[in-house]
C-alpha cells in the first residue's frame, strides 16, 4: 500500500512526499518546535534527501556564549524575506540534484547529490546560525516567532564536518544498499524487491516460495545494512543532542507539539485494539485452513511471510483466502482496469480529475512531462518507493512510483496525489511553512480520497465495477478488504518507530537489534518469524523507511485522522447512511473544508486545521470504529461462532519449532535433532537412538536387580558402622 515512507533530514523545507515515508526533526535550543531541513518530504523520503555535508563548523558555541540578542521584529522581517529568497533556489538546486540520484542511481548523480548536500549544509549553518541571534521572547508577531524558531535548528548540519560527511555517505550507502539489493535463483535470474519479490509475496500460495523470498530479502537486503546502522545512530544522536533534543527520537516527536504524545497515541492504539485482534484470530483461523496446523497454530502468532506483503503490514493481498462471501460479486477492480487497458498515467489521470471534481486545482502541465509514473525499462537503476515531490518554484511538482495497473496502485496514485495538491495548496507560503500541519495530516489527505475512490458506488461510476454495491454480503466484503489495509497496518505502524525511539535512546543495544524488532512484532502484531533469527539478522533494516531514516509514526497518525475526516467531509456532502458506503466526488463543500486546512501548511499549530476539517482540535479513534462497527460485530459473531481464542496466548510457538520435527520440502532431507540431514542418515541416526534407548533399558533394569539383591542382603546382616560403597554412592548420585 506504499505505506512506508519519506525522506527525511535534509534542511528544513525540502518536501518530497513518498508512499511510505517522512521525515524528521525539528527543533530549537529555545525549546520551541522546529523542523529538519529535510529534501523528501512525505510518504517516502529518500534518505539521502537528507543528507547534508558541511564545510563549515556549525557555529553552536555562539549559542552558548549568549552574544547580545536582536528583538528588532523590523531586522527580524528583513532576515526572513532574504532566507525564504536564499532557501527557494538552494532547495530546488537540491531537489533537482536528488530526484537525478533516486530517477538513476549511478556514481555520477551521488556524487552531485553529495555536492548539493554540503550546499545544503551551508546554507542551514549559516541562517540557523543567525537566526540565533534573535530574541522572539516578546515578538509581537506569531508568525514570525515559529518561521525563526524553525530556521533557528541546524539539524544535521550541527554535526563538526568530518563527521556530517561521514553521516551523509552512510545515509546513502544505507539506501543505495537496500534500492539496489536482489535475490537470484539457482538459474541466475535475480529479482528486485519492486516488483519482482513484492509481486511474488501478493500472489503466491506456496508456504515454501514465501519463506524463501522472505528469508533471502533479508539476507540481501537487512543483513548488508547492519554494519552502518549502529553509527548512524551514534551521529544521528549527536546532531540531535547539538539541537536541544534528548535523542534522534525525542527531535521526531517534536514535530507534532504534542508534550504527552506517546501516552497520547497509546490511547489511541488500545481504542483500536478490539478491532485488531478479531481480524487477526479470523484470519488466522483462515490461514490454519489453507497452510494447515503444521504452519500455523489458532492460538499462537501468525508466520510473517503469509499475509500477502514482505513486511506483513497489510494484509490486502490474501483477501482470496480470508473473504467472508465468497459467492458475493467480486470487489477488486484490478481485472476490469486491465481488460479496459487502462496505464499508469491513466490512472494518475482518474486521481486528478477525482480532486479537480472536489473544486480543488489541477496538476500544472510540467507534472505529466518531469514524473516517473512506470519503472524505466532502460537498464536504470532507481528508487522505487513511491513519492511525491515539490521543487519549491511553485510549478513543479512531481511524483515517482513504478506504477502496476492494479486496484492497489490506483489508491497509492491518489495518495501520492493528495501530497501534490498539499504542496499546490500551500504554495504561496513562506518555504518554512511549505509543509503539513504535522506529518500525518500530509499522509491522511490523498488516503481521504482513497477511501471514496475504492467503494464500490465509486468503481461502479467509472465503470471498473459492474454493481455499485448495496447487499449486507457486500458490504462485508468490502469492508474486510478494507480492513486488511487499514486494520492491519494500525499495529505496524505503531511499532516501528517505538523500536526506533528506544533504539535512539539507548534502551535497545545493538546487540538487541534483532530480537526486541521481534518482540515488538509480537507483542503488538501477533507474528513471529517463519524461520530462527539471531542477532547477525538485521530485519528492521529490510524496511525502507529504516535505512532511509525516514519517521514512521506519520503514518499511525495519518491513518486514524483520516477517518476523521472521511467522517467530516461526508457530512459536510450531505452524505445518509453508514460511513462506509460514503464518496464525496464532485462534493465542492468537501473539497472548500480540505483546502482550507491545507493551505495553511505548517502556519499554525494542527489542532487549527484539524479544526477546520472536523470542527473539533483532537486526534481520536471514534471514526475508524464506526466505519468498521458493522465488521466488528460479525467478526465477533463470526469468531465467537468457531470459539477462537483471541490474542496469541502460545506466544512462544514457531513454525520452525514444528519444522524441526518435520521434513523440508523439495529437497529430500529433514531435521533430526537440529541437523539438517538426507532421509537416510537420519533413519539411521533414529536406529542408533533405538539400540541406545533398548541397552539403557537392559542396563537400568540390571542395575534394579544388583540393588534389590544388596538391600536385601544387608537387611539379614548385623549393623557394623558407616557403610560405603554403592549405596551410599547411589544415595547421593
Amino acid at each position: 500500500m506504499g505505506q512506508g515512507g519519506a525522506a527525511s533530514g535534509l534542511p528544513s523545507l525540502l518536501f518530497l512526499f513518498l508512499l511510505c515515508c517522512g521525515h524528521p526533526l525539528l527543533v530549537v535550543p529555545s525549546q520551541e518546535v522546529t523542523r529538519q531541513v529535510t529534501v523528501n518530504h512525505g510518504t517516502t523520503t529518500q534518505a539521502t534527501t537528507r543528507i547534508q555535508t558541511s564545510h563549515h563548523a556549525p557555529a553552536i558555541s555562539q549559542t552558548t556564549q549568549r552574544p547580545i540578542r536582536v528583538t528588532d521584529e523590523v531586522t527580524a522581517s528583513n532576515f526572513l524575506e532574504e532566507y525564504d529568497a536564499k532557501s527557494l533556489v538552494v532547495w530546488n538546486e537540491y531537489a533537482e540534484a536528488n530526484w537525478n540520484y533516486n530517477t538513476n542511481i549511478s556514481t555520477e548523480t551521488s556524487k552531485t547529490l553529495l555536492k548539493k548536500n554540503a550546499e545544503m549544509a551551508n546554507h542551514t549553518v549559516e541562517y540557523g546560525t543567525r537566526a540565533r541571534r534573535f530574541d522572539i521572547t516578546y515578538f509581537q508577531n506569531t508568525t514570525m516567532k515559529r518561521m525563526i524558531h524553525k530556521i533557528q535548528d541546524l539539524e544535521r548540519a550541527a554535526l563538526p564536518p568530518p563527521e556530517l560527511e561521514e553521516y551523509n555517505q552512510i545515509l546513502l550507502n544505507m539506501e543505495t544498499t537496500y534500492s539496489v539489493a536482489t535475490v537470484c535463483l539457482a538459474n541466475g535470474t535475480c529479482l528486485h524487491l519492486d516488483p519482482d519479490l513484492m509481486n511474488l509475496m501478493a500472489t503466491s500460495r506456496s508456504y515454501d516460495e514465501l519463506l524463501w523470498a522472505w528469508k533471502n530479502w533479508r539476507d540481501k537486503a537487512g543483513r548488508a545494512i547492519l554494519p552502518f546502522f549502529p553509527k548512524y545512530v551514534e551521529l544521528s544522536n549527536k546532531a540531535a543532542r547539538l539541537n536541544g533534543y534528548a535523542d534522534t527520537g525525542d527531535s521526531w516527536r517534536s514535530m507534532y507539539e504534542m508534550p504527552a504524545l506517546e501516552q497520547d497515541l497509546e490511547q489511541l492504539f488500545q481504542e483500536l485494539q478490539p478491532l485488531y485482534v478479531n481480524l487477526h484470530a479470523y484470519v488466522r483461523r483462515a490461514l490454519h485452513r489453507h497452510y494447515g496446523p503444521q504452519h500455523v497454530n489458532l492460538e499462537g502468532p501468525i508466520p510473517a511471510h503469509l499475509l500477502g506483503n514482505m513486511w506483513a503490514q497489510t494484509w490486502s493481498n490474501i483477501y482470496d483466502l480470508v473473504v467472508p462471501f465468497p459467492s458475493a460479486p467480486k470487489m477488486d477492480a484490478t481485472e476490469a482496469m486491465i481488460k479496459q487497458g487502462w496505464t499508469p498515467r491513466r490512472m494518475f489521470e482518474e486521481a486528478n480529475n477525482f480532486f479537480i471534481s472536489l473544486g480543488l486545482l489541477p496538476v500544472p502541465p510540467e507534472f505529466w512531462n518531469r514524473s516517473m509514473l512506470e519503472k524505466p525499462t532502460d537498464g536504470r537503476e532507481v528508487v522505487c518507493h513511491a513519492s511525491a515531490w515539490d521543487f519549491f518554484n511553485g510549478n513543479d511538482f512531481r511524483i515517482k512510483q513504478c506504477t502496476t495497473v492494479s486496484m492497489e496502485d490506483l489508491v497509492v496514485a491518489h495518495h501520492e496525489m493528495g501530497h501534490i495538491q498539499y504542496f499546490m495548496q500551500y504554495k504561496h507560503l513562506p518555504v518554512t511553512f511549505r509543509e503539513g500541519a504535522n506529518p500525518g495530516f500530509h499522509e491522511a489527505i490523498g488516503d481521504v480520497l482513497a477511501l471514496s475512490v475504492s467503494t464500490p458506488k465509486h468503481l461502479h461510476s467509472i465503470n471498473l465495477l459492474s454493481s455499485d454495491g448495496g447487499s449486507y454480503e457486500q458490504d462485508i466484503n468490502f469492508l474486510m478488504k478494507i480492513a486488511l489495509d487499514k486494520i492491519a497496518f494500525i499495529p505496524f505502524s505503531y511499532l516501528v518507530d517505538q523500536w526506533r525511539w528506544r533504539v535512539f535512546d539507548g534502551s535497545i543495544t545493538k546487540e538487541n537489534y534483532n530480537q526486541e524488532w521481534w518482540s515488538l512484532r509480537l507483542k503488538y502484531q501477533g507474528l513471529c518469524p517463519p524461520v530462527a533469527r539471531s542477532q547477525d539478522d538485521f530485519d528492521p533494516g529490510a524496511k525502507f523507511h529504516i535505512p532511509s531514516s525516514v519517521p514512521y509514526i506519520r503514518y499511525f497518525v495519518g491513518f486514524i485522522i483520516q477517518f476523521q475526516f472521511h467522517e467530516a467531509l461526508c457530512q459536510a456532502a450531505g452524505h445518509k447512511g453508514p460511513l462506509h458506503q460514503c464518496d464525496i466526488f464532485q462534493s465542492k463543500e468537501a473539497g472548500k473544508r480540505l483546502a482550507d486546512a491545507m493551505k495553511l501548511g505548517y502556519s499554525k499549530p494542527w489542532p487549527e486545521a484539524m479544526e477546520l476539517i472536523t470542527g473539533q482540535p483532537n486526534m481520536s479513534a471514534s471514526a475508524m470504529m464506526n466505519y468498521f462497527k458493522p465488521l466488528l460485530d460479525w467478526l465477533l459473531t463470526e469468531n465467537g461462532r468457531h470459539g477462537e481464542q483471541l490474542g496469541w496466548p502460545q506466544y512462544n510457538w514457531t513454525p520452525d519449532s514444528v519444522r524441526s520435527e518435520a521434513s523440508f520440502p523439495g529437497n529430500g532431507r529433514v531435521n533430526f535433532l537440529g541437523l539438517n540431514l538426507e532421509e537416510q542418515q537420519a533413519r539411521v541416526g533414529q536406529w542408533v537412538l533405538l539400540f541406545l534407548g533398548v541397552a539403557l533399558l537392559v542396563a537400568t533394569l540390571g542395575l534394579t536387580q544388583r540393588l534389590f539383591s544388596i538391600r536385601s542382603h544387608s537387611i539379614h546382616r548385623p549393623h557394623r558402622g558407616p557403610q560405603f560403597g554403592s549405596e551410599v554412592e547411589l544415595r547421593h548420585s
